[in-house]
């Protein structure tokens, strides 16, 4: 092998650790970023389930705007979606990111939270431009079957409708109480006008994934016994226990889909 022959092999193999060590330092640095990417969202994750307790507290400690506390010990799922934003001052797409509440098996305490985003067209929302908080009550088994069939949309099965307000509301024969599902607002812009019906709420599959460190089937999920909760969703539970600790509605002959 002559000298030359020598010196392309030396400088092929060279070239080849140069790349691999390249290689190796660009998988550390990729990593180190998912690391710091996932933390961020863990913090988001935290600031969405802390922010959705301070909301239903607030609502919920307003006489004049809280929940009946007959149709919130009805409910079977609770969504609290924190500062949903529109994108245009009249009309455009509006998306927020919140976090879904059931009672385990439809009756018994109030399970882990289901991380779930929401997006609607420019139907029926006429906002300002800040922000608006948005909660919705799902009242028994058959709305929460439907609001799964329909893959979130609201509405499109089960009944929608907005909810009244006020501790001391007892309106049984109200037209509104027939719906399955009874939807909220609180604006802190100039004006609110809301529908959710076409609304779709669906789960968040990324923040689950970092909130539970594993993939979860969101409907058998939020609603099966036993499932631990995260501390991070400590302060809505407590919430949640404090305004409604018992109600719902047994699941026992519920079918819940698969997505």
């Amino acid at each position: 092998m002559d000298k030359l022959t020598k010196s392309a092999i030396g400088q092929v193999i060279r070239y080849l650790m140069v790349s691999a060590i390249s290689v190796m330092l660009g998988m550390i640095s990729l990593e180190a970023q998912t690391d710091e990417l996932k933390q961020d969202l863990k913090g988001k994750i935290v600031d969405r389930l802390e922010t959705s307790a301070v909301v239903l507290g607030e609502v919920m400690d307003t006489p004049e705007s809280a929940i009946p506390q007959n149709l919130l010990d009805s409910a079977v799922c609770v969504g609290i979606i924190p500062a949903v934003k529109k994108g245009a001052f009249v009309v455009g797409a509006a998306y927020g990111r919140g976090v879904m509440e059931c009672r385990q098996a439809g009756n018994g305490p109030w399970g882990p939270p289901l991380m779930i985003g929401m997006h609607a067209g420019s139907y029926g929302f006429q906002w300002g431009v800040t922000a608006t908080d948005l909660i919705f009550v799902v009242r028994n088994a058959g709305g929460a079957r439907d609001l799964l069939r329909s893959k979130g949309v609201l509405g499109a099965d089960a009944s929608v409708a907005a909810g009244p307000v006020g501790r001391t509301v007892q309106a049984q024969t109200d037209l509104r109480l027939n719906a399955q599902i009874l939807t909220y607002s609180r604006s802190r812009g100039l004006f609110v006008g809301v529908s959710l019906k076409g609304a779709a709420v669906k789960p968040d599959s990324e923040a689950n994934m970092v909130l539970y460190g594993r993939l979860i089937d969101p409907p058998k999920f939020v609603f099966q016994r036993g499932q631990a909760v995260p501390k991070e969703a400590k302060p809505l539970l407590a919430a949640l226990h404090r305004y409604s600790p018992r109600g719902g509605a047994p699941l026992a002959s519920l079918a819940i889909p698969r997505r």
